[in-house]
């Protein structure tokens, strides 16, 4: 939760080839206090059923900026019986593993007291991500 000091920081999953929340996805979080500060590593979670990530570690008094780390590639391995993607007339036929992106690093301005939302709308070849509410 964020106070005056502080912000916080939550995020959900959903994978849109297939319509559902991506459960089990590993996030890591990383802060800094201005452009030029180091990342500290504040630690991680995994999503839930439901797609969300609920217990984010929460953020020190001075963050700036803020970064997620979504491992996507293990995931779409480990879900990749539930995948149709390959079965797309445009799909590549082989790949090396169930993502064209193994990684998604979102960074991001913050501002004390307030709450941010990072949504992450997944599929094998692309995402978005956006300030939800």
């Amino acid at each position: 939760m964020s106070t005056d000091t502080t912000a916080s920081v939550s995020t959900h999953i959903l994978d849109t080839s297939i319509g559902r929340p991506a459960e089990g996805v590993a996030i890591r979080l990383a802060a800094r206090g201005g452009r030029t500060a180091d990342w500290q590593a504040l630690g991680g979670s995994a999503t839930d059923a439901d797609g969300r990530c609920k217990d984010l570690p929460a953020l020190p008094v001075g963050t700036t900026h803020v970064r997620l780390d979504f491992a996507v590639e293990q995931y779409f391995e480990s879900h990749s019986e539930e995948k149709q993607a390959d079965a797309q007339q445009d799909a590549p036929a082989n790949r090396d593993s169930g993502a064209f992106f193994p990684e998604v690093a979102i960074t991001f301005a913050v501002k004390p007291g307030e709450h941010y939302h990072v949504p992450l709308l997944l599929n094998p070849f692309g995402y978005s991500v956006y300030r939800g509410s």
